[in-house]
């Protein structure tokens, strides 16, 4: 089956709005899905070899959503005794806005409002992370994300998605209509099941985005992920 992206038409949580209850309930059902089906789990198993007791670590979070992933890293880092920095971006006035609230408590992470591709740093951070976030764009600008991850970090990448297929489709489609259930996520969670892309076509934007000895690996629940080392 085709990819299937149209660029005029947005996810519900992509849209320009308010911060509203229904954003805040979508929001935190995708950090339950995150928690569910694996995107912890898989960041998690990464960053346990990457930040190590006592160092001083500096991560940038690209399309950070809610907030959820450098929490997590924060958490893990205090248990370990690592010193941690993270910039999180997020183009969403109203979803920065909740992460920023639900960070509370968490100095280590500093928000930014800006697109990732049009965002200029002159900083080099040792992690260079993107969840979640590959299939919300066309092939060509993925392909610049994957330019622009590498270009942030010298040492450390890792770029997680879905992984399009059957699992997918049909999973995505049961969880909506028996358990999330609200329009927002439903609509968000089924256009993202059409929109992520297959494992060969992950490995080859990784290729077009001149990507050299990279890993490529399928994870649980329809999960993917590349990354350089």
């Amino acid at each position: 089956m085709k990819r299937c992206f149209d660029p005029a038409v947005l996810e519900m949580m992509d849209r320009p709005q308010p911060v509203s209850p229904e954003l805040e309930r979508d929001l935190e059902r995708l950090r339950q899905l995150n928690r569910w089906f694996g995107s912890h789990r898989l960041v998690l198993s990464f960053m346990r070899r990457w930040i190590k007791p006592g160092a001083r670590t500096r991560v940038v979070d690209l399309a950070t959503g809610s907030g959820d992933i450098p929490r997590l890293i924060v958490d893990y880092a205090r248990e370990i005794g690592a010193r941690l920095e993270i910039d999180a971006l997020d183009r969403q006035p109203a979803t920065f806005e909740v992460a920023r609230r639900l960070s509370t408590g968490y100095p280590e992470i500093s928000y930014h409002e800006a697109n990732i591709l049009e965002w200029n740093s002159a900083e080099i951070y040792d992690i260079a992370l993107c969840s979640l976030t590959l299939h919300h764009f066309c092939d060509e600008d993925a392909v610049r994300v994957l330019r622009r991850c590498r270009e942030l970090s010298r040492r450390f990448v890792l770029v997680s998605d879905l992984r399009r297929g059957p699992l997918l489709k049909g999973g995505v489609y049961l969880l909506t209509a028996l358990i999330f259930r609200e329009p927002m996520t439903r609509f968000d969670a089924r256009l993202s099941a059409a929109r992520a892309f297959t494992f060969s076509e992950m490995r080859d934007l990784a290729v077009h985005a001149d990507w050299q000895n990279f890993g490529h690996k399928k994870f649980r629940f329809a999960r993917q992920a590349i990354w350089l080392e």
